[in-house]
């Protein structure tokens, strides 16, 4: 971009493995390399002091010695308060470690692009309204412009409509394919599973449904290696080589080695060292399939959901599109071609796929808003401009009500609505002369309020004296293109209205985010 304002990105922030991608001139999207020329960044971040980091394979393979120095699977713990344990014996929010990954990208992206400043970064579809600001305030903090936070599945989906063998001859950029196409999105990460339908046609992309498990990825078939290896070490021995932290991390990272050796190859052996004692467990292809097998259907049947919802069957989706690192293993591919009755399209790169539908949608975004900004040939400047992004959101948006002696969800929104989108419904003050109103918004399907996610509240203040009871009070939710949500409420006796970017249970405020941002910002990170 010109006039010093950077270049954009897209972003797949993952699990296990985080990529970057930027678009050619021609509108393509291209994944960026890091400083060792590898597309995949792992998703680990060493603390050596507190002016230095190293992010990627180095740290993990210091984890293997000093572990208590090291953060992984940071993705799992995004909307938490805290990582959920210290690092070089320091705690941190899961936001500010995140930022260093993405530091580190845009960082080794901008000795090939020049000056980054605005980035999409990527979620899983299934996160909630927590997760979603906790990714955008990590943006923030590793000092990006967050121009949009995109489902991942969605990202996938995209980068395969635009995706350059649809180009023509002449190298010209392209447009969505002609005619119409329904493709399921089976994603499955290193942490987080998805699965989706997307209507592709002509510049029009629309997301049909969205189901998904954000604690269910690759690293639960690494786990199930662990626990059958630990298992026969302890009934041999004695001795759980989990008491050990670094013993555990080791065989982590055998089982993970395991688990890929398995994807091309029957049989492996793995070795476990713990006390002074060793143990070599034999492993096949089989015999993981069949640990792993309650996983596996977890998948299908969230798949097999998520077809109902939409009111489709299997003759009705065109393409199954795979993405991510652990639909490598052959058992994916066999299960989803036996339920679907078509070969799964692993064309793309599963891994990198995410990354570079990130960038397309950031050229999408900033074609409409500042194409003239926009280094790239005129023609894929209007193709990106004219193409038409239609979301849906994962979760039921609903206000905490009172019914009796019970809290229950009042359901405003149903998931699967087409976004952005808004709605409204008219409450009552439960006691008289009542000075103000509370405002609770939850995310979720149950339809008691405790077993739902609470997203914040807002107040409104100062209603007038002597209200009656059952004063009418309009309540309007809305949820923006990026799943984000705001909320605005009404006491229609007064006129009074409070509209907030509500008070979120959970997350970091601007002032953290500033003081968070300051300390990356010093950090040198390798």
């Amino acid at each position: 971009m010109g006039d010093g304002t950077g270049k954009l990105v897209g972003i797949d922030l993952g699990t296990t493995f985080s990529a970057i991608a930027s678009l050619d001139d021609r509108g393509q999207p291209i994944t960026l390399p890091n400083r060792d020329g590898e597309m995949l960044t792992p998703s680990a971040v060493l603390l050596l002091d507190d002016e230095t980091a190293v992010v990627g394979q180095a740290a993990l393979d210091v984890a293997l010695e000093q572990p208590d120095r090291v953060a992984t699977l940071i993705k799992r713990r995004m909307g938490h308060p805290s990582y959920g344990r210290s690092v070089a014996g320091r705690e941190f929010r899961p936001e500010t470690l995140s930022a260093i990954i993405l530091r580190k990208l845009v960082q080794d992206a901008e000795l090939r692009i020049g000056p980054i400043r605005r980035a999409v970064i990527t979620v899983p579809a299934y996160f909630d309204d927590t997760r979603r600001k906790a990714t955008k305030d990590a943006g923030s903090i590793a000092g990006l412009e967050v121009l949009d936070i995109l489902d991942e599945p969605t990202a996938a989906a995209l980068a395969y409509s635009l995706q350059s063998s649809h180009a023509t001859a002449r190298g010209e950029p392209v447009a969505l394919p002609q005619g119409e196409r329904i493709v399921l999105v089976y994603d499955l990460g290193g942490g987080t599973f998805d699965v989706t339908l997307v209507r592709l046609s002509h510049q029009h992309f629309q997301t049909l449904a969205i189901e998904g498990d954000v604690r269910l990825g690759g690293k639960d078939w690494d786990d199930r290696i662990v626990e059958r290896v630990c298992t026969q070490f302890k009934n041999q021995t004695g001795i759980d080589p989990r008491s050990d932290p670094q013993a555990l991390v080791n065989l982590c990272s055998a089982a993970e080695r395991a688990k890929r050796t398995l994807s091309k190859l029957p049989q492996t052996t793995l070795t476990c060292m713990h006390a002074g004692q060793v143990l070599t467990v034999p492993l096949t292809r089989v015999e993981f399939e069949t640990l792993t097998r309650d996983l596996l259907v977890r998948t299908r049947l969230t798949t097999q959901q998520l077809l109902r919802q939409a009111k489709l069957n299997w003759e009705q989706v065109d393409r199954i599109l795979l993405v991510g690192g652990s639909t490598h293993m052959p058992m994916t591919r066999q299960m989803l071609h036996e339920l679907t009755g078509k070969e799964p399209d692993h064309s793309l790169a599963v891994s990198e796929v995410v990354a570079r539908g990130a960038a397309l949608h950031a050229g999408i975004v900033a074609a409409r808003d500042f194409g003239e900004e926009l280094f790239m040939e005129e023609e894929a400047r209007g193709v990106l401009a004219s193409v038409v992004e239609i979301n849906v959101n994962a979760h039921s948006l609903g206000i905490e009500v009172k019914q009796g002696q019970e809290r229950v969800n009042d359901i405003l929104i149903s998931k699967n609505t087409q976004l952005p989108t808004a709605a409204s419904r008219i409450y009552c003050t439960v006691s008289e002369n009542q000075s103000r109103v509370r405002v609770k918004v939850l995310q979720g399907e149950a339809s008691q309020a405790d077993a739902c996610i609470s997203i914040g509240e807002c107040w409104i203040e100062g209603l007038p004296a002597n209200l009656p009871k059952s004063s009418p009070v309009q309540v309007r939710c809305g949820v923006g293109s990026n799943g984000l949500i705001d909320v605005m409420a009404l006491d229609m006796t007064s006129g009074r209205m409070a509209r907030t970017e509500i008070h979120r249970s959970s997350g970091l405020s601007e002032e953290e985010i500033a003081r968070e941002a300051a300390w990356v910002r010093r950090l040198r990170i390798q």
